[in-house]
């Protein structure tokens, strides 16, 4: 079997760093196997957008300089980034890195791509455009509380699990209704894509002290304001509006996960004068602080790390590089 070393944790959790420095290494061992190097994946779904590398901390351009990465900023902010076609692009990278003698080093909190890539996906078909754009126009018709209610006495079983503002998941169960017949939830249940048979998955786990990340997280966006942020939001709204997506209330701008990164729905406040930036940035940080909360609660019910770090600012090679030598074969 090939290996795969997949480091997972909260945001700003020093994840890429880490990746980064093992990549570095020209002899890296797993389990009697010697790599030249590794080949560091993007496994975050916001750095996939080309638009957005500073506010979605995307490895510099010096810093890929250094080691092989792949799959950041591959798409642009007006297209749908999905898990399932994540998980294509990253099968592709796993054999190219092993192809090329490199170990492939998937980096990266979102844990719905992990999933995926490790058990395959529900088998759910393409839903048709005037399907979809109908189940948006009906939320926007009925509201949060009316269309949960609607789906509720449809597909209770899914509707249960859905916060009653959760648009994004809402539409999307109703448009698999739509245009299926089944619900989302009885697709869910039916693994599609598979496991891929022919990898071994090494999860390490970044654990930091929650005190110790909320300072990262500050500092962190504090630096991406000094590094332009702000422009950066600025020109994604030209952007989007050069292609009949500029404003929240133009069709389809609403799904687009890019607008969604974090930091940017609190910048574009900012930019229209609803807040103070000192207010943008505080809410973006209390934001993002909830969120990595919710990571580690996803990674601690949905996975087994094969080893759990509680980072500090020391990146931690050591120990990973004599744990992965030690595995048996």
């Amino acid at each position: 079997m090939m290996a795969v070393l997949v480091i997972i944790g909260p945001t700003a959790s020093g994840k890429s760093a880490l990746g980064l420095a093992l990549a570095e290494r020209p002899d890296l061992r797993v389990g009697g196997q010697t790599f030249a190097g590794g080949t560091v994946i993007n496994m975050d779904s916001m750095q996939v957008y080309r638009e957005l590398p500073i506010i979605t901390a995307q490895p510099t351009s010096q810093e890929q300089a250094r080691a092989p990465h792949r799959l950041y900023g591959v798409l642009p902010a007006w297209e749908l980034g999905t898990a399932a076609r994540w998980r294509e692009m990253a099968l592709v990278e796993i054999a190219a890195a092993h192809d090329a003698g490199r170990l492939p080093i998937l980096v990266g909190g979102t844990g719905l791509y992990l999933r995926a890539l490790m058990q395959g996906l529900s088998p759910i078909p393409s839903i048709p455009a005037a399907v979809r754009a109908a189940a948006r126009a009906l939320w926007a018709e009925l509201g949060a509380e009316a269309f949960h209610a609607r789906l509720q006495a449809r597909d209770p079983q899914t509707a249960s699990r859905l916060g009653v503002h959760d648009r994004q998941r809402q539409v999307r169960a109703w448009e698999v209704l739509e245009a299926t017949g089944r619900s989302i939830s009885d697709w869910q249940r039916v693994a599609g894509g598979g496991a891929p048979q022919e990898l071994r998955f090494i999860v390490v786990l970044l654990a930091p002290d929650r005190a110790w990340l909320r300072r990262r997280h500050r500092r962190r966006f504090e630096q991406m304001v000094a590094q332009g942020a702000v422009e950066e939001v600025r020109a994604l709204e030209r952007t989007l509006a050069a292609h009949g997506l500029g404003g929240d209330l133009a069709p389809g701008a609403a799904d687009l996960p890019a607008l969604k990164a974090h930091g940017v729905p609190e910048l574009r406040a900012y930019l229209r004068g609803d807040m103070s930036l000192l207010q943008a940035v505080e809410r973006a940080v209390l934001n993002t602080g909830q969120y990595a909360k919710r990571q580690m609660t996803w990674a601690r019910h949905q996975i087994i790390p094969d080893m759990t770090l509680e980072t500090t600012e020391d990146d931690n090679v050591e120990l990973i590089l004599k744990f992965l030598d030690k595995m048996k074969p």
